[in-house]
């Protein structure tokens, strides 16, 4: 299985989106700072994730989940959880 993610930083609110096939040891690798990308925005947590039956579907999400329709549905998705962190 591979497994496309969401993290929020704490730092800025803000979120990630990647994908892999090992989600416990990437949300690992993120908390402890050895991704670039994320390390400024530590610390993070694994707000959402999705799995799919192949490497070549959990890039075709990501890339979605990374565009304007694919950020308003996670907003949506996500809706109540994000209203209770106000």
């Amino acid at each position: 299985m591979y497994y496309v993610y969401i993290l929020m930083s704490s730092v800025d609110g803000g979120f990630y989106t990647g994908s892999t096939g090992d989600l416990k040891h990437r949300v690992q690798e993120h908390s402890e700072g050895l991704v670039l990308t994320t390390r400024d925005r530590r610390p993070l947590e694994l707000v959402y994730y999705e799995a799919c039956n192949s490497r070549k579907d959990a890039c075709r999400r990501e890339k979605y989940l990374k565009t304007s329709a694919g950020k308003r549905y996670l907003r949506n998705r996500l809706s109540e959880y994000l209203e209770a962190l106000t």
